[in-house]
């Protein structure tokens, strides 16, 4: 047996999307060891910077305030945490902490991980108490919203969404969560009447190249001439939850969904009759068992 690096298990990639004030950051953290990752969502959830912390399959979402602070680490009850998250300009600076393996978590562990432009790292391991600071690229939360691609003969919304999501993904423009969305059974639905609502963490000036990539997609793949497809970019979509639940509990018009969409500052890609599913969806990005009750 050859381990190459025995005392380092580098997350496969962390992000981290800003409000428009940058006062607050979301910084999620895709893992490669879910174990260590629930460990850490534990302790990192005593930090005083973090509101509200959880797991979306194996990402570790953490909402934060942006600033700095004082970790008072206690070893077992208080091991490791976020010490400051900072905002300069087009770059997020995340400093952690941590003791004995918590601070290999803290520093290498999360220093390499793909999204990470650079890195400080002090030496970690054993009984030591240790300190890394990342800096990754501020990104903003792009949703799109999809419904109606198939037909009472072939097809899934959701695997095609998913599908030209996984595609399109890069860099530039990451693929973060995938949410289905239970709405009302109306009569024309081609089966169980559910849209999805994708959710991406882009770069400064990669959000219009991602929504044209996704809609190429869906215009070539789509068997449906209702399809419908929305983008919205926001911190969050809450604006939209009465909306929301008009359509998971009854029938409404498209028109309440262009003018719902326009007081909000939703882009209507593709203007079938999926665009009212496809708007409905947007608020319950990855909530994905919330989601699907009715």
């Amino acid at each position: 047996m050859h381990l190459a690096d025995p005392y380092n298990i580098t997350y496969r990639g962390i992000y981290a999307v800003a409000d428009r004030k940058n006062e607050l950051v979301e910084l999620m953290e895709h893992s490669n060891c879910f174990g260590g990752s629930a460990w850490a969502l534990y302790h990192y959830s005593k930090s005083p910077l973090v509101i509200k912390s959880r797991a979306v399959g194996d990402m570790m979402r953490y909402l934060v305030r942006t600033g700095n602070s004082n970790l008072a680490l206690q070893s077992s009850v208080a091991a490791a945490g976020i010490e400051s998250v900072l905002v300069n300009g087009d770059e997020i600076e995340i400093t952690y902490s941590g003791l004995g393996g918590g601070g290999v978590g803290a520093t290498t562990c999360r220093a390499y991980a793909s999204g990470v432009l650079r890195c400080r790292i002090s030496e970690s391991g054993g009984g030591k108490r240790a300190s890394g600071t990342i800096v990754v690229p501020r990104r903003e939360r792009v949703l799109v919203g999809i419904d109606n691609t198939d037909s009472k003969e072939v097809g899934a919304t959701w695997t095609l969404a998913h599908n030209i999501a996984d595609a399109v993904d890069s860099i530039e423009h990451k693929y973060i969560s995938h949410t289905l969305v239970q709405l009302y059974p109306v009569p024309d639905k081609t089966q169980n009447c559910v849209a999805t609502v994708l959710e991406f963490a882009c770069i400064d000036g990669a959000r219009n190249e991602l929504i044209e990539k996704i809609k190429e997609g869906l215009l070539e793949y789509s068997v449906s001439p209702e399809t419908g497809m929305v983008a919205l970019s926001d911190f969050d979509a809450s604006a939209l939850m009465d909306y929301s639940r008009l359509c998971r509990s009854g029938m409404i018009t498209k028109e309440l969904t262009i003018k719902t969409a326009k007081e909000n500052g939703v882009d209507i890609c593709i203007d079938g009759k999926g665009t009212i599913g496809a708007l409905a969806a947007l608020p319950w990005f990855s909530r994905n068992f919330e989601s699907v009750v009715l």
